[in-house]
């Protein structure tokens, strides 16, 4: 692509972006297994309890994951700052 973004990048981030939000949940959910979440359970609910470890893994890696990836890209721009 003249004078823009070629697709080549565009693929780039999105695979950096994949892998990071996929390495990020895996670590937020392997620092969950030490946390005992489950005395906050009613007795007998555990596939709410095994619903909730993955909603809050997936929502604390993400967030961590997009610091990283906005963290990234800010420091990507400071070049054009002058």
């Amino acid at each position: 692509m003249k004078g823009g973004i070629s697709v080549e990048v565009f693929g780039q981030e999105a695979l950096i972006s994949l892998l990071s939000h996929l390495f990020f949940i895996t670590v937020t959910w392997w620092t969950l297994q030490a946390v005992r979440l489950e005395v906050i359970f009613k007795p007998n609910r555990i596939i709410q309890a095994r619903v909730f470890y993955i909603l809050i893994t997936i929502a604390i890696g993400s967030l961590v994951s997009n610091f990283f990836l906005d963290y990234l890209r800010w420091s990507r721009q400071l070049p054009f700052l002058l």
